[in-house]
């Protein structure tokens, strides 16, 4: 099966709304003209509305980066789904390595809020991967398959439709370690195969499994070459339209 490559830019805590609209209009006038790829951007909550109404025309989808569990109530400081959904976000990144890392959350708290996505008409990105330490015991197979198991193998198949998930070696975002395209490719292809075990080859061939290790525009057109890399979860480089525009013709361009 043909799977459409997808390139998600995650800002993270960058961008002032000044240099967000400009960025996100920067990346809109460089899009190539033959686009074959769907282009993804999660932007600080404060952002979403605007960059959405900026972007209707174009093919860019704008999304964000967390959502509560909850879906309304006495929780000073969240967002619900419900509220991403009313000014316009197409999606949310949930499971993140920073938010598991920096905000202790579990693979429990995560399907929770892939459940809160989906009732929020959103798609949800569940990020996982492993650490250094974990990679380094070799424990990284048994890592992502509880992650797997436990976030997200209790929905549906008719929920996977509407969920991609993003592989993040945390090991080597940051650290001056590279996973090699084959590495990569090799975890990819693991959890293409535990699809496959749960939920069948129909399901298993359809859904989009993004790339999230420092994907850069050196690295680029290799690594989205690989058979079971559908595209990929940016960070950096999708703060430098230059970079991010490079990535997203190499996902256009890739057999």
């Amino acid at each position: 099966m043909t799977r459409t490559k997808l390139i998600a830019g995650n800002w993270k805590m960058n961008n002032t709304f000044t240099s967000a609209t400009q960025l996100v209009g920067d990346i809109a006038a460089g899009l190539p003209n033959a686009l074959n790829a769907e282009v993804w951007i999660a932007a600080p909550y404060v952002y979403i509305n605007t960059l959405a109404e900026n972007t209707s025309n174009t093919p860019i989808r704008i999304g964000a980066q967390d959502i509560s569990t909850h879906v309304s109530g006495a929780y000073t400081g969240e967002i619900s789904g419900e509220m991403l959904h009313s000014v316009g976000a197409y999606f949310v990144l949930v499971g993140h390595s920073e938010r598991r890392n920096y905000f202790g959350e579990t693979d429990e708290i995560i399907a929770t809020k892939i459940d809160a996505a989906l009732n929020s008409n959103l798609i949800a990105v569940y990020c996982c991967g492993e650490t250094l330490e974990e990679r380094e015991a070799g424990n990284h197979f048994d890592i992502i398959k509880t992650q797997l198991h436990t976030g997200l193998f209790n929905f549906s198949e008719l929920a996977l439709n509407n969920i991609v998930i993003a592989y993040e070696p945390v090991w080597a975002i940051g650290t001056g370690l590279t996973a090699s395209p084959e590495q990569a490719q090799e975890i990819h292809a693991f959890i293409r195969t535990q699809l496959l075990n749960k939920f069948g080859a129909a399901t298993a061939d359809k859904m989009r499994i993004l790339y999230g290790g420092s994907l850069k525009p050196n690295n680029a057109a290799e690594l989205l070459a690989q058979p079971d890399i559908d595209g990929g979860l940016i960070g950096g480089a999708s703060l430098v339209e230059a970079d991010f525009n490079y990535i997203i013709n190499a996902a256009s361009t890739a057999i």
